[in-house]
């Protein structure tokens, strides 16, 4: 390129660690705080565990009424951490991966897992409670 000369330091800059900080995104909330956080300011959530296959089957639901929920996935050590407290009891009753059900968060309360969800839709309350949510447009 015409014009540009690359220059280069002959030494790199010293770093000091005491100086460095690490970069955490919401780094001082616990788990627990951080998903009853996601609860309040999303329409929708769904909690699963990593790699859960019902959690794929919700989503598919959830966008052909067209929303897209936000999805919490909860590895093995962030649901052993979550203590006790009602919006969040249903994920410390999970147990063992084959038991594991996706649960589902409308405005804010829990509806459920996929059943749950199946249930409202087919009875067609799922497109009014979405909507009175904040999820949908009317």
């Amino acid at each position: 390129m015409q014009g540009v000369t690359i220059t280069r330091p002959s030494r790199s800059p010293a770093v000091d660690p005491t100086s460095m900080v690490a970069l955490t995104i919401d780094g001082g909330e616990t788990p627990e705080r951080r998903i009853e956080r996601l609860i309040s300011e999303n329409p929708v959530v769904i909690l699963s565990r990593s790699s859960c296959c019902m959690c794929h089957v919700m989503r598919r639901l959830l966008s052909t009424v067209g929303v897209h929920p936000t999805v919490v996935e909860l590895d093995e050590g962030e649901i052993e951490a979550i203590g006790s407290g009602a919006p969040l009891d249903h994920v410390r009753e999970w147990g063992t991966a084959s038991q594991a059900q996706p649960a589902v968060f409308i405005g804010g309360t829990h509806v459920g897992g996929l059943e749950s969800l199946m249930r409202l839709h087919l009875t067609g309350l799922l497109v009014p409670r979405l909507r009175e949510a904040g999820a949908m447009w009317a």
